[in-house]
């Protein structure tokens, strides 16, 4: 059941969110070059078109956002700082079952190479929107999460970048 749906017995349709997860794996793992229709569509090919279409990049991840039924950004914990350990930014690592997937979580940074803190001073359970702003860049963590991707309602696609996988 995915943003207060009610599940349906008689067609096992999976949500829009795990289609487009589906959809930016087989991008990253794609080597197939076409013309991009629509600049800021999570199906955009190849890899590396929200960067600059029509220009090669090395580029090996498409970060994503993925959103709750609130409209509010999903968020997961990594290790490695004692301030800023929060991120809504993720590479999808692995999908699997009907519409599971490993995400691995990326580590915002400013323009001047430091990790943003995106936790709010004022409600230490919640995502400071305005800090988000504030991200330039991304660091690849050691940090994945699994997750139903019919638990979400919307998923923004951030940019095309290179963090080195592989």
């Amino acid at each position: 059941m995915s943003c207060g749906k009610k599940p349906d017995t008689h067609h096992k349709e999976k949500g829009c969110v795990c289609e487009v997860v589906r959809a930016i794996k087989d991008i990253q793992e794609s080597v197939v070059e076409e013309c991009p229709e629509c600049p800021t569509s999570c199906f955009l090919e190849p890899l590396g078109a929200l960067v600059s279409p029509g220009k090669k990049h090395r580029v090996d991840t498409r970060v994503f956002i993925l959103k709750n039924a609130d409209g509010s950004p999903f968020h997961a914990f990594f290790k490695g700082t004692s301030e800023a350990c929060v991120s809504i930014f993720f590479r999808v690592e692995e999908i699997f079952d009907t519409c599971c997937a490993t995400l691995r979580v990326l580590i915002p940074k400013s323009s001047n190479n430091e990790i943003v803190n995106l936790v709010s001073d004022t409600n230490p359970c919640c995502i400071d929107l305005t800090q988000v702003c504030q991200v330039d860049h991304f660091r690849k963590s050691d940090d994945c999460v699994t997750v139903d991707l019919n638990c979400f309602c919307a998923i923004q696609c951030i940019a095309d970048v290179n963090l080195n996988i592989c």
